[in-house]
């Protein structure tokens, strides 16, 4: 049974990013025939929002305080609004090889903001893996900065996909504590909900306009991959491999989505891959494997106080 469960988690971490790496060409895809960033941002917000509410009409419900309803508007602000704003319309601007990479970039984001807000101790093995995380970033914007085409990248791109990490990071910061309390189907329905009600007013014009125009049927099919697969599969599908999964094994999976991106980027011509995307690969995906490696302050502890133990023996 147990063996079960963890293949089933293994499987599902497996998807989901197998479906981010898809995610990045089929959007830019999409975002280059019809669509641009801002509708694409629209079209997530409000599917996954629609997906959600009428998948927790079929799942155990659970109560939800004023004041944890109205700490969701923080969370959907940085954990979506942000994260996904600055996330799509960098991909419409930049490479989708160049953005994939990027997101691998997230857990060195995460031991930062855990340093200076949560106090977490920075070991050397986390400095070593932030310099080489952030030489790989500084040659992918540099490399962006000289191209001449947003198939090698573009450096607005590039920053707007950084940007977007570190507001998840952030998000997952301030806001673990409220997102542990509840389910996938609860937390997610509820920042769903308020990302809509912030975002729409502001974008249903535009939307309107751009989907008035005469849009490809491929098009819609790669808009719903992104919604359905992209957001609303592949969220849920990365909690149930959180929960039996360690983060080390977790994080593992960060390296399936830019490997899936490039390889049908490549293949259809999206994406072009030169010698210092390699280089770039190499570095943040070396320093975030030294992050996730490195030990956290309750690891510290609770190794100090085995061996403490043990001397007391």
């Amino acid at each position: 049974m147990k063996n079960n469960k963890a293949l089933i988690a293994h499987l599902s971490m497996f998807g989901a990013c197998a479906f981010w790496g898809l995610m990045a060409p089929l959007g830019k895809d999409a975002m280059t025939h019809g669509l641009d960033g801002l509708t694409m941002v629209s079209f997530r917000v409000l599917g996954g929002c629609t997906l959600f509410w009428l998948t927790s009409l079929f799942v155990k419900k659970e109560q939800v305080p004023t004041k944890d309803k109205l700490m969701f508007i923080g969370a959907a602000v940085f954990g979506l609004i942000t994260n996904q704003c600055c996330y799509t319309i960098g991909l419409s601007i930049t490479s989708p090889i160049n953005a994939s990479i990027v997101t691998t970039s997230m857990p060195i984001f995460a031991m930062i903001l855990a340093a200076l807000i949560l106090k977490e101790p920075i070991t050397g093995k986390k400095a070593l893996g932030v310099l080489m995380g952030c030489s790989g970033a500084l040659i992918l914007i540099l490399t962006s900065a000289s191209a001449v085409s947003d198939k090698v990248g573009d450096i607005r791109g590039d920053l707007l996909c950084l940007a977007a990490q570190f507001s998840f990071a952030l998000y997952l910061s301030l806001f673990n504590p409220l997102i542990r309390r509840y389910s996938v189907f609860t937390t997610n329905k509820w920042m769903f909900f308020w990302a809509s009600l912030l975002i729409m007013p502001f974008t249903f014009g535009h939307v309107k306009d751009v989907v008035s125009q005469p849009i490809p049927a491929t098009t819609w099919w790669e808009a719903a991959y992104v919604v359905v697969f992209g957001t609303y599969l592949g969220y849920i599908l990365t909690m149930i491999g959180q929960k039996t999964l360690r983060p080390t094994v977790v994080s593992v999976y960060n390296y399936v989505q830019p490997i899936v991106s490039v390889v049908v980027s490549v293949l259809t011509g999206l994406g072009i891959l030169k010698p210092s995307h390699a280089i770039a690969v190499i570095l943040v995906f070396s320093g975030v494997w030294l992050v996730t490696k490195s030990r956290s302050r309750h690891d510290m502890e609770k190794l100090a106080q085995t061996r403490g133990s043990r001397r007391a023996n």
